[in-house]
This record gives C-alpha cells, structure tokens and sequence, in this order.
C-alpha cells in the first residue's frame, strides 16, 4: 500500500461502476450474456429497481431511470469517450464473437516503443462505453520513481525493464 502522500484516502481497489440504464432487463441480459459478469444479491432496503453484477474483481451497479427517454443514447463510437475497458485473452475471438453478435465496433491499434495495443469500443444497450483491449502488454511507468509495474500487476520490473531495443523508449523520462 502507498504510504499516505500517495494515497490520502487509504483507498485499496475500484469496488463498482453505475450505470443509469433505459432498460434494466436488457441491460443485464447485455452485461451478463456478453460480458460474462454474473448477477449477485442487492440489498433489500433500495427503493428502485436495479441490479448488481459482478466478475473480474469489479461489480457493475445497474439502475432503472425513472425516465429513460431522458437518457441520451449515444451511436457515434468514440474511444475518446467516457468507457470501462477489459482485458481478454484473445482480440480475434473477442471481434469474431462480436461480430457474430451483430454488435457494431471501432478496431484501433496504438502503438507504444514497437509493443502494439489493440482495442476494439463499442456500446452497450444504453450507449455506454465499452473497450476490449490487450493493454496488458504495456509496462505501467510511474512518471516519478524508478519501479515500472505491469498492468497485470503480477510483476515489477526495474525501470530499465522498459527498455526495447536496448533503447529507452523516448516517452520515458529519467
């Protein structure tokens, strides 16, 4: 855990994201069925409808607006746009599937000292974000300090591990 100057709230992990849904069904249908979270227990005492779901260490709070013609669908796919992003294990299965699905996307590459990032955005029923990546590949460099942790978080690499080449990558900063 950081010390407290770098972490004055003592948080230890994200807990839920919220979305404000048009339909609640179709939404859990979406989020389960596609994204593969699973529905858990809510508490009793909320006086609106709703559901909680839960997978990779995250829960999704769904809600059921009191107006859903007052939520703004958005159709444009932007990846600048507000989103959550997942990891998977393989992009082809993941754009195969989706295509499958009949479910519209934006395929982007970035590319980061010679690693290559693929990400694939695309809405769910309400017109939220969605991003499929392989992010992991990229080491996560601290802009201060000299440790460079993996997205994956299983490992620490010195900074020198950011190295391609035999180069330090030009946007790390000694």
């Amino acid at each position: 855990m950081k010390d407290i100057a770098g972490n004055p709230l003592n948080l230890t992990s994200l807990n839920h994201v919220s979305f404000l849904c048009r339909s609640l069904q179709k939404s859990v249908d979406f989020y389960t069925g596609i994204l593969g979270f699973i529905p858990i227990r809510r508490p009793g005492d909320f006086d609106f409808d709703g559901a909680w779901l839960y997978s990779y260490g995250i829960g999704i709070h769904l809600i059921q607006s009191e107006d859903p013609d007052k939520i703004l669908k958005k159709t444009e796919i932007d990846p600048k746009d507000h989103h959550i992003s997942f990891q998977c294990e393989s992009m082809g299965a993941v754009e195969k599937k989706l295509k499958e699905l009949g479910i519209q996307y934006k395929k982007q590459r970035v590319e980061e000292c010679g690693m290559y990032v693929d990400q694939l955005f695309f809405h769910d029923p309400d017109g939220f974000m969605i991003e499929i990546c392989n992010c992991d590949i990229l080491p996560v460099i601290p802009i201060a300090g000299e440790m460079a942790l993996l997205c994956s978080r299983l490992r620490v690499l010195p900074l020198e591990a950011a190295v391609t080449n035999t180069k330090v990558c030009p946007t790390v900063k000694r």
